[in-house]
């Protein structure tokens, strides 16, 4: 039996309806778009997840589960004790060698996480860039809870040590979450630069790896700046990730010498670079479901 036809009016009843439904269109971008804080916003409970997914992630299937936060520190902080404490006997600002330079390796694992984090986060997670939309953003700012939380752990076992070889903090103490935030700063943005990139170039993971080898041993993290000739001082300090990490162990320490126009220099570093990377990842995203 063949259905009625609708009559005319029925039709643009149905008609009239149809254009009254709200439609969402999803286009790319085009040219140099600011970041939207708005869209960032609507996705907060994705930001969340990602993030809660990776703090599992981290420690599913291990014996040790979060030691290894601060055991991976603490045996580097034992190497650098002997090589550059014992044998090559470089100053320590009148700390045990130990404690200095774990101070210094926090510092520098937080930036050097965030990086790793900011920089791997699309190609780790092809699956979703290609197949949902959301604001690619999202993949490495979640990573900075898991920098957050290993940080945090690390301190709280710093705090112990200090205590135990009785070193007294100072005012400086209270700068630390600034040289921390400055630090972040640093790592994102140079992440999302590398991270935009490494969606079409897979072989900038490799040269990033060598690059952080490197650069662990042109920033005091295992020796004090008194160790760089007072003439190189100037062009060691070109090089913001330097005095924002000497300025970490000082606040943690209360030893070592801080120079607030280095320090400037690194925070307006810090400012661009974020602002740099960021606007060089949303210029790019729009490519990325095509070719990662």
């Amino acid at each position: 039996m063949q259905a009625a036809r609708p009559t005319p009016f029925e039709r643009r009843c149905r008609f009239l309806e149809a254009i009254q439904q709200p439609t969402t269109v999803i286009r790319p971008s085009s040219g140099w778009q600011a970041i939207n804080l708005r869209e960032l916003w609507q996705f907060r409970d994705l930001l969340l997840t990602l993030a809660m997914r990776d703090v599992k992630l981290r420690y599913k299937q291990t014996a040790l589960g979060p030691i290894w936060v601060v055991l991976g520190p603490l045996l580097s902080a034992g190497i650098f004790s002997f090589i550059f404490g014992k044998v090559a006997k470089l100053p320590s600002d009148g700390v045990p060698y130990f404690l200095f330079s774990y101070a210094g390796l926090l510092g520098w694992n937080s930036f050097s996480m965030t990086f790793g984090k900011a920089s791997g986060s699309l190609v780790g997670n092809a699956h979703l860039v290609s197949k949902v939309y959301f604001p690619r953003l999202i993949l490495p700012l979640s990573g900075l809870f898991t920098t957050g939380l290993d940080v945090s752990v690390a301190l709280a076992m710093l705090a112990m040590m200090l205590l135990i070889n009785h070193v007294v903090l100072g005012p400086g103490l209270l700068l630390l979450p600034v040289w921390l935030l400055l630090i972040q700063m640093l790592a994102m943005g140079a992440g999302l630069f590398a991270g935009a990139l490494m969606v079409r170039y897979r072989d900038v993971g490799t040269i990033q790896g060598i690059l952080l080898q490197f650069l662990m041993y042109v920033v005091p993290v295992a020796y004090s700046v008194s160790a760089v000739p007072v003439n190189l001082r100037a062009i060691y300090f070109l090089n913001p990730l330097a005095s924002l990490l000497e300025a970490f162990r000082w606040s943690l320490l209360n030893r070592g010498t801080v120079h607030a126009g280095y320090l400037v220099y690194s925070a307006v570093c810090a400012v661009l670079v974020l602002a740099a990377g960021a606007l060089f990842f949303r210029r790019t995203e729009r490519t990325f479901a095509d070719v990662i």
